[in-house]
């Protein structure tokens, strides 16, 4: 048999202190995930890091460290498509991308094993709990700051909501108000909600917004004969 007369006791030996670091070390990054209750959990990550720990460890015995280079360049682009998987998006938010993320990383993880770099991976692996336990809470923090609408990158929409019989009226004069605010609009869209009812959503061309100045707008408007409802709205673009 061939694998009589090929097999190594020192490179069977190397080999699984590889796949034992990546198991180990992806064990770490995917009971994280596991408690955080992620999409993809501790077996995921266990399987993501040993796999790419064996593949490169393959290419590196058939065809030293130019064969493993190639390998870990399609580890990286087939993880993508697995992270790819996990990416859900959900009306206007998106899940999954810090999941993904973190699947990239344990195969970073098990590439540096897979190489023999033990101590680079035990490092990466540090690095990437660290960016999903220690940076939460400033996330957390960050999260709460109340928005500067002044600074912000963000799309600025006011909706008025009216009878089909005033709606042209309505949607002339808030643009008109809009205007003479010196907030140009940049288009103006009409919504039939019912039989008796339509909302007019006129959205700012980007620029820097006072929120005092939209809430005189908006109540001005609020007052007007047939409106309903006035109100805006700011949502990020990111």
């Amino acid at each position: 048999m061939r694998f009589l007369a090929t097999f190594q006791t020192l490179d069977f030996l190397d080999t699984l202190a590889s796949l034992m670091a990546a198991f180990v070390l992806g064990t770490l990054i995917g009971a994280e995930r596991q408690y955080r209750l992620r999409t993809a959990g501790l077996r995921t990550n266990v399987l993501v890091a040993v796999s790419a720990a064996a593949f490169v460890d393959l290419a590196w015995h058939l065809a030293a460290a130019e064969g493993a280079v190639r390998v870990i360049a399609y580890v990286v682009s087939g993880i993508g498509f697995l992270g790819a998987g996990v990416i859900m998006k959900e009306g206007m938010n998106v899940r999954g991308l810090n999941t993904a993320a973190t699947l990239w990383g344990s195969a970073a993880v098990g590439s540096c094993a897979g190489a023999d770099m033990i101590a680079q991976a035990i490092a990466l692996t540090i690095f990437v709990l660290a960016a999903n336990t220690l940076l939460r809470p400033l996330v957390n923090a960050i999260n709460r700051r109340p928005l500067d609408e002044r600074s912000s990158e963000a799309t600025y929409e006011l909706l008025v909501t009216t009878s089909p019989g005033a709606m042209g009226d309505i949607r002339e004069l808030l643009v008109a108000k809009l205007e003479a605010a010196q907030y140009p609009v940049s288009d103006v869209n009409v919504i039939d909600r019912s039989d008796d009812v339509v909302e007019i959503v006129a959205t700012l061309v980007s620029t820097a917004v006072e929120a005092k100045e939209l809430d005189a707008v908006v109540t001005d408007l609020a007052r007007q004969p047939g409106v309903r409802h006035a109100t805006w709205d700011v949502s990020t673009k990111d």
